[in-house]
């Protein structure tokens, strides 16, 4: 439980550095965390689930009820017996006496399930934090696509400009002047649809707490900022650890309670019953007593024992396929965000600079008639495509972390000068 908080408050402080927010008025990835975690239905179902869990303990403790009973004998026949007069009236207490531990059993397997509730809606809450900051991502995403369609649509105007120009001096034809025209329009469509994502992106964001017609503006960050992350190695020991491992052990704590139930079957209950009988012939009562066993009650409960032994022998099995698919999805996470990673540091790097320079020199050369307006616009469309295939590895790598940061439970936070990375203390 303890490793579960220290994950959520991970994730918390991780995605709250790496989309820092600025505006007041603004949404933080904080209130938006505390909106999920305090209305989302799946989180309030599991008061209910808790509250049937808990009757189900107090019923698992209550022993067997006693039974009341009273019986008459020798009334209403022929002759002697006739009437009343021979009638014999018993009033009688019975109920079972449990062996073999089966109310201790029982409390067992409701407490077990109670506490293994606990465990998952940690899990739940976890998952839904991962939620939210994935459609806040795509928030950000939508706002820096928008940034560079605006920068696209600045350079398009220049280009404009500069194509009548020649056209007003009869050095170019004014196709040249349409064309340039159409990769405006284009520029324009771009932010437009980045607009349109984005508010999409906020309608999918507010529609985990229930809202219906979301105001609030979201301050986004740099999602080109990647922290350091820990080598795969070192992940990989991290994830022994996993939330979703650690459900496994209030599951097998469950299957043993179940096996124990089975095998307090084994032990056979005695039935008892004590009473006090009128004899009326001599107006006297006498005591009355009985007590009974089930035969067989050990052969019965083979096939329960049996079952319950094998379902608690395939949950290390489903642990074992589970752990083998959790590290297939970190190192798959692990390797995209590597490769990301590299993507963004190699186009800032080497690629962005280089276009900048060739841009400005074609330009320069196409007032001065050197170069053709071909040249200037696939510049142009090769910076712009170059900073949305930036944008791209960075959202990938961002998506990618995400999901490392949720199997592992560790944060790694992008400093302002250096990367440092966190650890989460179990």
């Amino acid at each position: 439980m303890r490793l579960r908080l220290s994950a959520l408050a991970v994730l918390v402080v991780v995605c709250a550095v790496a989309f820092p927010t600025h505006a007041a008025d603004s949404l933080t990835l904080d209130d938006a965390f505390r909106r999920v975690a305090n209305t989302h239905p799946n989180l309030r179902l599991f008061d209910t689930h808790r509250d049937v869990l808990e009757a189900e303990l107090d019923r698992a403790a209550l022993r067997p009820a006693l039974i009341a009973g009273a019986s008459i004998e020798n009334a209403f026949g022929t002759g002697e017996a006739s009437g009343l007069q021979r009638a014999e009236l018993t009033l009688t207490l019975a109920s079972v006496l449990e062996r073999g531990g089966k109310l201790d059993a029982r409390r067992t397997l409701a407490q077990s399930r109670i506490d293994a509730l606990a465990v998952e809606r940690e899990a739940q809450r976890l998952d839904l934090l991962a939620e939210v900051a994935r459609r806040y991502l795509a928030i950000v995403a939508a706002q820096r696509q928008s940034e560079i369609a605006q920068l696209d649509i600045e350079q398009r105007e220049r280009t404009v400009a500069e194509a009548r120009k020649r056209l007003q001096a009869g050095a170019s034809p004014e196709s040249v002047v349409l064309t340039a025209q159409t990769a405006l329009a284009r520029a324009e469509l771009d932010r437009a649809r980045a607009q349109q994502r984005e508010a999409a992106a906020r309608q999918h964001l507010a529609a985990l707490w229930g809202e219906r017609a979301p105001t609030f503006e979201v301050a986004g960050g740099d999602p080109l900022a990647l922290p350091a992350v820990a080598e795969f190695a070192v992940l990989a020991n991290w994830l022994a650890r996993t939330p979703e491992l650690a459900q496994f052990v209030g599951e097998a704590r469950i299957r043993e309670a179940r096996l124990q139930l089975a095998r307090s079957q084994a032990t056979p209950d005695l039935d008892w019953q004590l009473g006090v009988r009128r004899l009326q012939g001599s107006d006297d009562f006498g005591l009355i007593g009985s007590v009974s066993i089930p035969l067989g009650s050990a052969s019965r409960a083979q096939p329960g024992i049996r079952a319950a032994q094998a379902e608690l022998a395939g949950l290390e099995i489903e642990r074992e396929a589970k752990g083998l698919s959790l590290y297939s999805t970190l190192a798959e996470a692990h390797g995209r965000y590597r490769i990301a990673e590299v993507e963004v540091e190699r186009l800032q790097d080497d690629v962005l600079p280089r276009l900048d320079k060739a841009e400005a020199a074609t330009r320069k050369a196409y007032r001065a008639g050197a170069a053709s307006y071909l040249e200037w616009a696939t510049l142009q469309a090769e910076r712009t495509a170059a900073r949305c295939q930036q944008l791209e590895a960075a959202l990938e790598a961002q998506r990618a972390l995400i999901e490392i940061q949720r199997l592992t439970g560790q944060a790694f936070v992008a400093a302002d000068t250096a990367p440092t990375e966190q650890g989460v203390s179990p």
